[in-house]
C-alpha cells in the first residue's frame, strides 16, 4: 500500500485522515467549535500536528493571508485575487528554479497543470477506462491552471466536495510535476536523451541501413490454455500475415526490426526506446510514496530490445560494451537481473509478477545511466500475453495494489469500490488479450 506517512504530501489526499476534504467548509465556530476539537483530536501532539502547522503556514504565505478567515475574505475580492495569482506564479518560478520572462514562467507552471490533468486522463483512458465517466474531472477544475485559484477553490464552499478535492489533488500532482521538471533541467535529461539516440545510431546499429529503416515481420504464436504462455512461434513476413486465419489460442504480433553487426553477422533486433513522459513519472512517485524524483525515478532513459534467442542477447550485450569503447566511454553494467535463465525472481515492486522473464540491467556510459530490458521472442510474447504476467495486467495491479487508485479516487467521493474494480479490470484486460 501507498506510504501516506506523516512526512509526505500524499497524506493530504487521504480521505480517512485529518486533511480529508469535507462535505462543506466550516468557516465559523472558532477555536472551540466541534470541528476544531475533532481536528485537534485527529492531529494529536506529535509529528502530525507539526505537519499541520507547516502546511497551514505554507497556505497562508502562498495566499498572503494571516488566517483561514482571511481566505474567505479573499474569495470576495477580485482585485486582490489577481494580485495573489500573479505573486503565486513568481513564487513558484523561484522555487522550481525557472528562468525566463514572466510569460515564460507562467507558461511552464501551466504545463505542470497539463501534466497533472494528463495523469488523470491516462488512468481514465487505460487502467480505469471502463469507469471513465465515474472519475471525470469537474469542468471548472479541469479548466483551471492557476495554482492560487486552485488553492482558493479548496476553501470555497460554493464548490462541491468533489470539486474541492480535485482542486487539492491537482495542486499536489502539479507540485510533483514541478519537482520532476526541475530534476530534468538539473540533470539535462533532454540533452542526454539526444546523446543516447546519437550513440545508438553512430556506434550500435548497422551502417547498412538508413537511420530509422525498419524491417516489418510478424510473430505467429500459439499459446497454451491454462496460463496462455507461448508454446510455439513462427516468424512470418508481412505478405504471409495477410493470409493468416487465427485459431483460438493464436496471436499475431507485429515487430519492426533494426539490425546490428557482430562477428560478421547481421543480427535483427526489435527496439523500443523510451524517455518516460512526466505523467508516468508522477505516477511512479505516487506508487513509491516518494516526493523526490531523484530517489524514485531511476529509469528516465530506457531501451527495450527483443532478439530471437538467449545467445543473441549475450552477443548484443557484448556488442553494446564494445560500442561504448568505440565511442570513447567505458560502459559499466549495474543492477543486473536475469530471469530468462532463472525464472523465479524476487520482485521489488508491489503489483509485479515474480514469473516475468527478462534480462534487465542499467548501463552507465557517457555521463548517462540507461535502463535496458532485453527479451527473447518467446519471453516478449509472454510479457504481452501470459496470464498474471502480461504488461496490461501489471499496469492494473500496480495502480490498485499500491493504493494509488484509492488515493486519487477515494470511495467516499467517487463511490467506487477499488477492490472489486481491480478484479473486474483484470478480467476485462484478460478477455481483451485472449479473445481479440
Amino acid at each position: 500500500m501507498l506510504h501516506t506517512t506523516q512526512n509526505n504530501m500524499f497524506l493530504l489526499l487521504d480521505q480517512s485522515g485529518p486533511f480529508a476534504t469535507q462535505t462543506s467548509i466550516q468557516s465559523k465556530g472558532g477555536v472551540f467549535s466541534p470541528q476544531s476539537r475533532t481536528m485537534a483530536t485527529l492531529l494529536g501532539r506529535g509529528e502530525l500536528s507539526t505537519k499541520y502547522r507547516v502546511i497551514r503556514n505554507q497556505i497562508f504565505e502562498f495566499l498572503d493571508v494571516r488566517s483561514f478567515a482571511a481566505i474567505q475574505e479573499l474569495l470576495q475580492d477580485r482585485r486582490r485575487r489577481q494580485e495573489v495569482d500573479h505573486r503565486a506564479y513568481m513564487l513558484l518560478g523561484n522555487m522550481f528554479g525557472i528562468e525566463g520572462t514572466e510569460r515564460e514562467i507562467i507558461s511552464r507552471v501551466n504545463n505542470y497543470s497539463r501534466t497533472a490533468d494528463g495523469v488523470i486522463r491516462y488512468l481514465r483512458s487505460k487502467v480505469l477506462a471502463n469507469y471513465s465517466s465515474h472519475i471525470e474531472m469537474t469542468n471548472e477544475i479541469d479548466a483551471t491552471s492557476s495554482p492560487a485559484e486552485l488553492l482558493i477553490t479548496v476553501f470555497d464552499d460554493r464548490y462541491h466536495q468533489k470539486a474541492r478535492f480535485e482542486a487539492k489533488r491537482k495542486l499536489i500532482l502539479m507540485n510533483l510535476a514541478g519537482s520532476i521538471d526541475q530534476r530534468e533541467r538539473e540533470t539535462g535529461i533532454e540533452n542526454k536523451f539526444a546523446q543516447f539516440l546519437e550513440f545508438l545510431n553512430d556506434y550500435v546499429w548497422s551502417k547498412k541501413a538508413k537511420i530509422g529503416e525498419l524491417e516489418i515481420v510478424y510473430l505467429l504464436s500459439t499459446h497454451e490454455k491454462s496460463n496462455f504462455t507461448c508454446e510455439h512461434l513462427k516468424i512470418i513476413t508481412r505478405k504471409e500475415a495477410d493470409h493468416v486465419a487465427l485459431q483460438p489460442g493464436q496471436k499475431l504480433t507485429l515487430i519492426k526490426r533494426r539490425r546490428f553487426t557482430a562477428n560478421g553477422r547481421e543480427i535483427p533486433i526489435y527496439v523500443s526506446i523510451r524517455k518516460k513522459p512526466p505523467e508516468a513519472k508522477v505516477l511512479k512517485l505516487l506508487r513509491k510514496g516518494e516526493e523526490n524524483p531523484a530517489v524514485a525515478v531511476d529509469d528516465e532513459l530506457g531501451l527495450m530490445g527483443v532478439l530471437q534467442s538467449s545467445q543473441d542477447i549475450k552477443v548484443f550485450q557484448k556488442h553494446l560494451t564494445s560500442s561504448a569503447i568505440n565511442a570513447n566511454s567505458f560502459m559499466a553494467l549495474e543492477d543486473i537481473s536475469d530471469s530468462l535463465t532463472e525464472l523465479k525472481r524476487a520482485s521489488k515492486n508491489t503489483g509485479s509478477a515474480p514469473n516475468t522473464a527478462m534480462f534487465k540491467f542499467f548501463a552507465r556510459l557517457g555521463g548517462m545511466r540507461v535502463e535496458f530490458i532485453v527479451h527473447t521472442y518467446q519471453s516478449y510474447l509472454n510479457y504481452i500475453y501470459q496470464r498474471d504476467v502480461s504488461h496490461d495486467e501489471y499496469e492494473v495491479k500496480r495502480i490498485f495494489d499500491t493504493g494509488v487508485a484509492e488515493l486519487l479516487f477515494p470511495q467516499s467521493i467517487y463511490f467506487l469500490d477499488m477492490k472489486k474494480i481491480r478484479d473486474r479490470q483484470l478480467r476485462w484486460f484478460r478477455r481483451q488479450i485472449e479473445e481479440f
